[in-house]
């Protein structure tokens, strides 16, 4: 299966696993999975390290290795998400997290997340 994490239970697994549950930790481990990290979530973090708002230095410094060590996939940003994520209702504010929506709907994967407002856009949430 396919799953995309969002930015911050992508952080959590990295910092504090004991925060996500039980659910989300069995499909990040589960070996089969192909877990999905969008390039909205580097930048995400980036900005929130940069602001003083998340201690992710040490994580988005090296955060191609990251991946490649946890094994998780990239998912660039195209055109085609910018702009769904764009044209979303605006039941959710926050940009970051109206490109994971129009990145899951678009590609049709499950996103793992404890955000409940992701459900109004009709993706599966696993947590």
């Amino acid at each position: 299966m396919r799953v995309l994490i969002d930015t911050q239970a992508l952080f959590w697994w990295y910092s504090e696993p004991t925060k996500l549950s039980r659910r989300a930790v069995s499909i990040l481990t589960e070996g089969s999975n192909t877990i999905l990290i969008s390039a909205g979530a580097a930048w995400e973090l980036s900005i929130k390290s940069a602001l003083g708002k998340l201690d992710a230095l040490s994580l988005i410094m090296d955060f191609s290795t990251y991946l490649n060590e946890e094994g998780f996939s990239e998912l660039p940003i195209a055109v085609s998400h910018a702009v769904r994520a764009g044209l979303l209702p605006p039941h959710h504010r926050d940009p970051f997290d109206r490109l994971l929506i129009a990145q899951a709907q678009e590609l049709n994967v499950p996103i793992v997340s404890s955000d409940r407002l992701l459900d109004i856009y009709g993706v599966i949430r696993i947590w």
